[in-house]
């Protein structure tokens, strides 16, 4: 098989990848990322205050307050967009793939559960500055956290192509290849 069949099939298995994965709705960044996130949320705020796990998603605080961790809160849309800059690139091993894939998925992983338990302080002190930053998090930080973790990989691991861009140029090139061989 010559080098470039083998790079458009590897590249069809990428693709057919990141759209298995989307179906049905993320359930497996939830499945995965909830309990991943929900029980470090829950240690830090029980190192501080008398907190209890009242369900898969649900930390009660004291007698005051109750965190639910929903969807939006796991952000499983976010580990997606991780993962969709990562196969969508070109040009890179499937071991360096892999490191990747779980270096982003780690380091998005600490920021949410440090975000999240910030956002908890701020919701037991009853602060006037959860909504906001709570807004803020949500619209603007969460951005920048997965633009950053993309551009630490890309410095890290050495990578020299674009995410989607340089999977169609070089489906443009093969086809203008194989129109001048004509």
């Amino acid at each position: 098989m010559k080098n470039e069949d083998k790079t458009v099939l590897g590249m069809f298995g990428r693709y057919l990848l990141l759209v298995a994965v989307a179906f049905p709705s993320l359930w497996i960044f939830y499945t995965i990322f909830t309990p991943l996130t929900v029980y470090p949320v829950y240690f830090l705020l029980n190192l501080f205050f008398d907190a209890s796990l009242v369900s898969q998603t649900i930390v009660f605080v004291g007698q005051k307050i109750s965190i639910e961790l929903i969807e939006a809160c796991i952000a499983g849309s976010a580990y997606y967009l991780l993962l969709i800059l990562n196969l969508t690139t070109l040009g890179i091993k499937t071991k360096t793939r892999l490191y990747m894939i779980l270096f982003s998925s780690l380091s998005f992983l600490i920021i949410n559960i440090l975000r999240i338990f910030l956002l908890s302080l701020l919701a037991i002190s009853d602060s006037p500055l959860f909504k906001i930053a709570h807004v803020v998090f949500w619209y603007l930080l969460s951005t920048v956290f997965i633009v950053g973790i993309w551009f630490v990989q890309v410095k890290v691991f050495k990578i020299k192509n674009t995410p989607l861009y340089s999977d169609l140029k070089f489906l443009y090139k093969l086809t203008k290849t194989k129109r001048i061989k004509k």
